[in-house]
């Protein structure tokens, strides 16, 4: 086996006049995970497409070691759309399959028609289907099917939205099992469980594993190295993701960076992944009880910081902020949700989490009065103004640009009683120089668990099945201390992927 899968050398790639690998070094080890960090534009999905061949850097080498196979998930995977979801998938494991019918025959043909040539073949046969651990390659196309939530066997690609076709694409790569995995943010159209099973999956995977993504979470229980790629340059770090918080804390004083806000930044950062699951529900219960005092004491002496992005308080809520009393919600014979009640506290902060299919967005609907319950009712207070966004952002204009459309062409914004600089504003939600003037409908979605982690004082959970699949579970706490709590109920099952019915993405 060769010492590395992988060997960037003196590695430049620009775009236009913005340099984005600047005269990069990096070798890469067999059976490495390694979680790739930086911000939007620094060249992420540029060293993924260099180091699966499909482009080339300007200067210097990109050499993948002989006899080593590579795939990419990209943003937009391909698929062949003369072929069902099934037909795709399958591609993957044709030569597999192939090898494992040839094996099936000779083993009849000896039983009648013996011959030392026949046994020759019938062992090197064994060997390649040992090696590739496919003595039961239906049963893990089954698997890997169900656990990515993969729309039905005989489902025409051309049908399928954007997330579906890269759960597809996703499956059928993992299936074809190259020796260097290279994945653009594979958690993204992924729920809970399903990146469970994919971490799961990667842990344990045989190959290089390379992934973009901005689930903490998955860095944390993926990868044993994080590459971060900062204006051009490429800091690796030996370690999972809490461990990178703390090395690059470290760096920054060797180098003696005097950014002091990125250090508290990292120390705050630190000190949370750091704290145990106990802690991070008591923090979260006890934000409720002080966030009005803090935002007032906040707002007497608040000073604009245009790198930190600017929530005002909103008005000051009564006893009743959202309830939900028996509410029951369906569309023909098929029940979302069943006698659901719930009550929003001041202040909460509630994750609300499931597969896709089962109700979410048509909970948000019904809170929101965009969609009436069969029976029960949603109450919201007096004073609550309520504000809603749809994951298909049908509120944005797709021709505008992000800071046209956020700042509707005004210099200045008054974000609360503050005015700010309108681009500062929207710099600090990490669109920044050109990126504020693409096209929204080129704005990225995805999912963060850790994110959740940290803000969520409520947890409500969709825990049904295909027997009772309107069941969900209200909470008081955060995601972490809501998984625990999931498996002292439910048993050790209850945090490995199970199968559901796979549901056509139209409404959730």
């Amino acid at each position: 086996m060769a010492q590395f899968i992988y060997t960037l050398e003196k590695a430049r790639r620009a775009h236009g006049d913005k340099v984005v690998l600047d005269d990069v070094t990096l070798n890469f080890l067999p059976g490495a995970k390694i979680g790739v960090l930086g911000p939007n534009g620094a060249g992420k999905s540029s060293l993924l497409r260099i180091m699966a061949g499909l482009d080339r850097p300007s200067n210097g080498e990109a050499r993948l070691m002989p006899g080593y196979t590579v795939g990419l998930l990209a943003q937009e995977p391909p698929l062949n759309d003369a072929k069902t979801v099934l037909g795709n998938i399958e591609e993957a494991v044709a030569e597999t399959k192939a090898t494992l019918e040839r094996f099936n025959k000779i083993a009849e043909q000896m039983a009648t028609d013996y011959s030392d040539e026949l046994m020759d073949e019938m062992g090197r046969l064994q060997e390649e289907l040992d090696h590739a651990d496919a003595w039961d390659v239906d049963s893990k196309l089954a698997l890997a099917m169900d656990a990515l939530r993969c729309p039905p066997p005989d489902a025409d690609v051309t049908q399928l939205s954007g997330g579906e076709r890269r759960r597809v694409a996703l499956c059928k790569l993992l299936l074809q099992q190259p020796d260097l995995l290279l994945l653009d943010e594979p958690t993204n159209h992924l729920d809970a469980e399903s990146v469970q099973w994919l971490e799961q999956h990667l842990a344990k995977y045989p190959g290089t594993v390379i992934a973009i993504t901005h689930d903490r979470y998955f860095l944390d229980n993926v990868a044993q190295w994080i590459l971060e790629l900062d204006r051009g340059r490429a800091y690796p770090y030996e370690g999972n993701y809490s461990t990178y918080l703390d090395k690059k804390a470290a760096r920054l004083a060797v180098q003696g960076r005097k950014d002091a806000k990125l250090q508290k930044r990292l120390s705050e950062e630190l000190e949370w992944v750091r704290s145990n699951a106990k802690a991070r529900q008591t923090k979260s219960r006890a934000r409720l009880g002080r966030y009005e005092e803090m935002a007032a004491e906040a707002e007497k002496t608040r000073k604009l910081d245009f790198e930190e992005i600017q929530i005002p308080p909103g008005p000051r809520l009564g006893n009743t902020v959202i309830e939900a009393v028996k509410l029951t919600k369906g569309f023909g014979d098929r029940v979302l949700i069943n006698d659901l009640s719930f009550s929003l506290p001041r202040n909460g902060i509630v994750g609300i989490i499931g597969p896709n299919g089962v109700g979410k967005t048509t909970l948000f609907k019904t809170i929101v009065g965009l969609e009436k319950p069969d029976s029960g009712e949603v109450r919201v207070g007096e004073t609550v103004k309520l504000s809603y966004v749809d994951q298909d952002r049908s509120g944005l204009e797709p021709k505008k640009t992000v800071w046209e459309l956020v700042s509707d062409g005004l210099d200045h914004l008054m974000v609360g009683k503050v005015e700010m600089p309108s681009r500062a504003y929207v710099a600090a939600f990490g669109f920044k120089g050109p990126d504020q003037q693409k096209p929204t409908g080129a704005v990225v979605i995805s999912h963060d668990r850790m994110f959740l982690d940290r803000v969520a004082t409520h947890i409500l959970s969709w825990e049904g099945d295909d027997e009772n699949p309107s069941r969900w579970f209200w909470f008081e706490g955060n995601f972490d201390a809501y998984e625990k709590n999931k498996v002292d109920r439910l048993g050790p099952e209850a945090a490995r992927p199970h199968a559901v019915t796979y549901r056509k993405l139209t409404r959730d």
